[in-house]
């Protein structure tokens, strides 16, 4: 960690020696407009140049809250934490910490499950307008389009990371991408920037680490541009998978029912093997936000596609289950196979209910749906599925088993248990998004109340990178 010492007065014009960052390098690379910027703050030399760089700019200051994410894998966290805070407090910039588990899971790498877990809390931060933005820069680039190379990735991976993306309810901005390493140390030298340095970053025991401090060295020996070069692969990459999306908008949206987020087999059976694999991966990208392997493409070709239609075929992908029912190919968050074990009062005022399996309901105003009236006056309660249960479904003669309605709506197995039933008072009323019973019927002039489920999926939204 270096010493810190005042600002030097006019940092954008003083003079300097070797080539270094100034704000205008990086200024077309931040939205014009934005609610709030965060600043994933590491407190390591790139993103302290970036705090210390938009810091500088009275038009974004009052906007930017610099966020620790204290992974807890260091003994040292709880002094960077500390360090961090100094550091924003002492250029005006309010300051955040965030406490995450990061330990790996079986067969995790710990670089993975640190990404995962500090994008999984930054990610709720973000409301519509926000944006996160990130410090890697040209050299981070290169070592993800490397690794993506050895990892044998498509045009997909070899884009590396963007310089903008959705991320969240906001966008994941990285204004350094086009940074080379030697500027940004230059930029912090010259204003005597104090940065903390992470002892991991040393092991080469993770793959990045080994490129950046025994490979990537060697070779730039031999060409000094490396960065540069590998950078604008990854731009060309970037530009082909871009026109490669934009080919399979039509097939894709003729097989995807963005309704439950299923793909049509037959859909799909016309195409090439290689359009197919196109539209697999668009398809799970979409569902999980991460890009399957070839492996697992391979995998869902012959284990769902080529199912037999009675087979009950699983498989397990990024926190999902990847699930095959009639024509369907279904991606579910691994919430959605859970099954509410107790009853949950809905207040009466509350649009939205959060149920404990990770389903939320939300409530809607229809032309028929629910009576109003009787949702105002009595109870309302959400409980689970116990058997026998039974509906009498408007202009249809007597009572039918829900087991039987499930089955006649095709509604696939493991939806049968998960989807929730609704009561007013006692009594059952609907099973929410498919029936009303009769009794509970909006017959009033009056708009009456529908309920509809999403899956709270806020973990699995990945974004590629360091």
């Amino acid at each position: 960690m270096r010493a810190t010492t005042a600002c030097k007065p006019n940092i954008f014009v003083a003079p300097f020696k070797t080539a270094m960052l100034h704000f205008d390098d990086i200024a077309d690379s931040l939205p014009d407009e934005a609610s709030t910027l965060w600043l994933a703050y590491s407190g390591g030399i790139d993103s302290q140049v970036l705090l210390h760089l938009l810091a500088s700019q009275p038009g974004l200051k009052p906007r930017m809250v610099a966020v620790y994410v204290d992974h807890g894998l260091q003994a040292e966290s709880a002094l960077w934490r500390e360090h961090c805070r100094c550091q924003a407090e002492a250029l005006g910039v309010a300051f955040r910490a965030i406490g995450v588990d990061a330990r790996p899971k079986p067969g995790e790498s710990t670089e993975a499950a640190a990404r995962e877990a500090r994008y999984r809390v930054l990610r709720p931060l973000l409301r519509p307008g926000d944006v996160l933005l990130v410090a890697q820069h040209r050299e981070d680039q290169m070592e993800t389009l490397l690794l993506q190379l050895l990892r044998g990735a498509g045009v997909q991976g070899l884009a590396a990371m963007p310089v903008s993306a959705d991320f969240g309810s906001g966008r994941i901005v990285r204004p350094l991408l086009a940074i080379g390493k030697a500027d940004i140390e230059s930029y912090a030298k010259h204003h005597d920037l104090s940065w903390v340095t992470d002892p991991s970053n040393q092991s080469r025991a993770f793959d990045r680490n080994f490129l950046r401090h025994d490979i990537i060295p060697l070779l730039k020996q031999r060409w000094p541009m490396l960065d540069k070069t590998v950078a604008r692969s990854a731009r060309h990459c970037a530009e082909a998978a871009l026109l490669l999306d934009r080919l399979t908008e039509k097939p894709f949206d003729a097989a995807f029912d963005a309704d439950n987020r299923t793909l049509a087999i037959d859909a799909l059976m016309p195409l090439s093997p290689a359009e197919q694999t196109l539209l697999l991966r668009k398809w799970l990208h979409h569902c999980t936000g991460k890009t399957p392997s070839e492996v697992m493409l391979r995998r869902v070709r012959h284990e769902l596609i080529d199912a037999r239609s009675d087979a009950n075929p699983d498989i397990a992908f990024n926190h999902h289950q990847l699930k095959r029912y009639r024509n369907q190919l279904y991606c579910l968050p691994e919430s959605a196979l859970q099954p509410l074990r107790d009853s949950v009062i809905w207040p009466r005022d509350q649009h939205d209910l959060a149920l404990p399996n990770g389903l939320t309901l939300i409530r809607d105003r229809v032309e028929n749906g629910i009576s109003a009236r009787l949702w105002q006056c009595l109870p309302v309660s959400i409980r689970p599925r116990q058997g026998g249960e039974t509906l009498k479904l408007p202009g249809r003669a007597g009572h039918h088993r829900l087991k039987k309605l499930f089955q006649e709506a095709g509604v696939p197995p493991w939806q049968r248990e998960a989807r929730p039933l609704i009561y007013l008072g006692d009594r059952l009323a609907a099973v929410v998004g498919l029936w009303v019973d009769e009794w509970a019927w909006n017959t009033s002039p009056e708009r009456g109340i529908s309920v509809r489920w999403q899956f709270r999926n806020e973990e699995n939204t990945h974004v590629d990178g360091a």
